[in-house]
């Protein structure tokens, strides 16, 4: 008798890696950069952004995870959010608390350049005891 390899239950196999690996895959990883938002006492969920922009406690900018130049941002920017309708041009805008203005008001003005609709990510304020 010859022994052999039984290669259907591979394909079921890989079938389900795949799977998996594309349920877990996030499209906009950036949790390898280090910044700590602000807070607020009104802060509500938003869900779906198209892109995401941070400025990280370095004072470097990223969109959707990689490191740009803030001179590139609108142009970049505009080739994501491409014709999308009012509504569905979401860009998350997440800042180092301790940033400032000279910062990330050319960022502000590079989504706005782009026609996204900025969403300030912030902290909920934490209650004095």
């Amino acid at each position: 008798m010859e022994a052999s390899i039984p290669s259907v239950a591979m394909g079921d196999i890989a079938f389900l890696l795949l799977i998996f690996f594309v349920i877990l895959a996030r499209a906009q990883d950036d949790s390898h950069l280090r910044w700590e938002p602000a807070s607020s006492e009104n802060v509500v969920n938003v869900a779906n952004p198209l892109a995401s922009v941070v400025i990280d406690a370095d004072g470097k900018y990223f969109l959707n995870g990689a490191q740009i130049e803030i001179g590139e941002l609108a142009g970049r920017l505009t080739t994501i959010l491409g014709n999308n309708p009012a509504g569905r041009r979401t860009v998350m805008f997440k800042v180092d608390k301790d940033s400032t203005a000279d910062l990330f008001e050319p960022a502000i003005e590079a989504i706005s350049q782009a026609g996204g609709e900025l969403v300030h990510i912030l902290e909920p304020e934490k209650k004095k005891k």
